[in-house]
């Protein structure tokens, strides 16, 4: 049991009097938390609330640090408080240890400066080292951060009980009203033997020359009382007392002091009667009580109480903007907001998007706002969570970092799709909504999105990957979308939603498209049924088009498909299928990092069977890497495509070519 404050442990003890109908919430507003005699900060509420309702927790302790300036100009971090049972020396030898086997960087030595004042550990810094930085290493390696089990177990009537603190001030109020009920007891007890005594020497003082005679006249101090107890009417113990009187009692002022005592007596019996028939002056005695030792021995709070970074709720520090995600080819990651991406004309040549290597491109590109929760799906069949505001933040030029500092992905994994969620905590929404995957060799699966509501940080296994196989996109639907599967060689297929039974997570899923062994699928579309959605189809050489959905008629899963473009050398494979509207943008990015943003509005609806207009103008040599239907950008200034190339309608060469 971890130790309190004296001072807020009155405070709760007179709040739970006063109200004993208060609640465990309502009694952390008076016990913020243990206070532990060498201080320190508890770092983080969670644990202290959790250990303060439930009598069980984890309390975060960290030593109380300042980073001042020696007179050379270096920085040193002084530690003035250490964490509750930390030995000092112990913890001074392990940060020694760690310098010296290089564990920890920038640390040029540690002095313990500690006299009868108080604590002082100075540790000075290199020139080059920030003190942040080292502290944040300090706290995660060394005893500077701590934790502290509450494990509230108490004897309750001779049983052990795991209390929660307002169980625990309960019973001890109860066991001081037992203590004042006890007490009040024993002293009218007491009062009235005393006053029995009183009367007796009182009765003795007003007869004192018949009390001396009868004494006199007896052979022994029995025959005296009783000879006294008869004639007086006294019991044996007044004539005891009687008898054993000094003659000092005869004066007057002994007199007047026994008069006094008889009438104090009496009201001090009176008193207690009254104290034991009256339930609420029993209470308000134990409050009188507690408030007088908190009044003697009450201080102030040691342990500061902080709430960690990662309990303050981030959203509140972020504005709700889109953003758009980049994951390149090689495992880099960063979000953008999407207002930095200008609409360029169809047949533009695009805007530098991403600064990679010679050999990286920029693979995936997506669309989520800053408080959403990102589901991550990888090419292994592993689902990891991460909300967007945790991505790392660039510039629309630059890299961005790599996704296994963000994520701990397999360095041999690739994140393929997310699934853009606004909230896992709401039970109707995680219920009612599906997750639909699909692989390279035509597989498909669906899940009940609440299979994926309880973020693990190592992430979890969403499908079942066999061997030569790879998961390529993950959907979020409503269960009763219509699916589209699309092919490499330009065949794709249409069946409902509901013809997939959902399973769990674990499962290799069931067969959506029947596909040659030389052919792969490249994508899948979701489209709800009030969607007025269609479907977009683009080629590696940049040639693109819009079909409505109708012209795809609805098979039976597990079939070949119907063809969706018409492939040829001039267009190159199939590269993506995408469910867009008038109010979307395309954004394009190429092999080489190039991207462009084009409004789908400029590419005319064509038949199923054509090859489509010219989207984008390709470099000789490069090819499109990736394809994501956005946001529409509304009216923003335009770049203004390259020479030569037209805007206003389809480019030369680029008329569609009928099946």
């Amino acid at each position: 049991m971890a130790p309190h404050n004296l001072s807020e442990v009155v405070d709760a003890c007179c709040a739970y009097i006063d109200n004993p109908e208060i609640t465990g919430e309502e009694m952390l507003q008076y016990i913020k938390g243990p206070d532990f005699p060498t201080g320190g900060i508890i770092y983080g509420y969670e644990g202290v609330r959790e250990a303060m309702l439930t009598g069980r927790g984890r309390v975060m302790m960290r030593a109380k640090t300042d980073i001042e300036h020696t007179p050379s100009g270096r920085e040193c971090i002084v530690i003035t408080e250490i964490p509750y049972m930390i030995n000092k020396a112990e913890m001074i030898k392990k940060i020694a240890d760690m310098i010296n086997e290089k564990k920890i960087e920038g640390i040029s030595y540690i002095n313990d400066e500690s006299d009868r004042n108080g604590l002082r550990i100075i540790i000075i810094l290199k020139h080059d080292a920030v003190a942040s930085v080292v502290l944040n290493t300090l706290f995660k390696n060394t005893p500077l951060q701590t934790s502290f089990a509450v494990n509230n177990i108490a004897l309750v009537n001779g049983r052990p009980q795991m209390l929660p603190m307002r169980d625990l001030v309960k019973h001890f109020v109860d066991h001081r009203h037992d203590v004042v009920v006890r007490r009040a007891r024993f002293d009218l007890k007491k009062a009235e033997e005393r006053l029995h005594i009183v009367q007796g020497l009182l009765i003795a003082q007003d007869n004192i020359d018949e009390i001396v005679r009868i004494i006199r006249a007896s052979q022994t101090p029995d025959a005296a009382k009783q000879t006294m107890i008869e004639r007086f009417n006294l019991s044996d113990i007044q004539a005891s007392a009687i008898i054993e009187m000094r003659l000092r009692a005869l004066t007057g002022l002994e007199y007047g002091k026994l008069i006094a005592e008889r009438d104090e007596l009496t009201k001090q019996i009176a008193y207690l009667k009254e104290v034991l028939e009256n339930v609420g002056m029993q209470m308000q005695i134990i409050k009188d009580e507690l408030l007088e030792i908190k009044e003697k021995y009450g201080d102030e709070r040691r342990s500061e109480i902080v709430y960690s970074s990662e309990e303050f709720n981030p959203e509140d520090f972020y504005a709700d903007d889109d953003m758009v995600i980049t994951i390149s080819h090689m495992g880099y990651i960063k979000r953008t907001p999407l207002a930095e991406y200008r609409t360029q004309n169809r047949g533009g040549v695009g805007a530098k998007g991403s600064a990679t290597r010679d050999e990286d491109f920029i693979e995936h590109i997506y669309v989520a706002s800053m408080h959403n929760t990102m589901l991550f799906f990888t090419e292994k069949g592993r689902c990891f969570w991460l909300k967007v505001y945790e991505i790392p933040e660039g510039a629309r030029s630059s890299k961005g970092r790599a996704i296994q500092n963000v994520i701990q992905i397999e360095p041999d994994d690739k994140v393929r799709a997310y699934i853009n969620v606004k909230s896992l905590a709401d039970a109707e929404y995680v219920n009612n909504n599906y997750i639909i995957m699909c692989t390279k060799d035509g597989t498909i699966k669906k899940t009940k999105l609440e299979a994926y509501s309880r973020p693990r940080q190592n992430g979890v296994n969403a499908i079942v990957i066999r061997e030569g196989d790879q998961l390529i996109e993950a959907k979020l639907t409503s269960g009763n979308a219509e699916v589209m599967i699309a092919a490499r060689d330009g065949k794709a297929i249409r069946f409902n939603e509901s013809t997939v039974r959902p399973i769990g997570r674990v499962g290799a899923g069931v067969r959506g498209i029947s596909i040659e062994e030389s052919d792969e699928v490249v994508g899948m579309i979701c489209v709800e049924p009030d969607s007025k959605q269609d479907v977009l189809v683009l080629s590696e050489n940049g040639y693109g088009k819009r079909t409505d959905l109708d012209e795809y008629r609805i098979t039976n899963r597990g079939g070949k498909g119907v063809k969706t473009i018409n492939i040829t050398e001039k267009t190159g494979k199939l590269i993506s299928i995408q469910a867009v509207t008038d109010d979307n943008d395309l954004m394009i990015i190429n092999r080489s990092g190039l991207t462009i943003r084009t409004a789908v509005s400029q590419i005319r609806l064509a038949g199923r069977a054509t090859q489509g207009v010219r989207i984008i103008n390709l470099r000789e040599g490069d090819a499109i890497a990736s394809v994501m239907a956005v946001p529409a950008a509304g009216e923003e200034e335009e770049v203004q495509p390259a020479e030569g190339v037209e805007t206003g309608g389809e480019t030369p060469g680029a008329a569609p070519a009928e099946e």
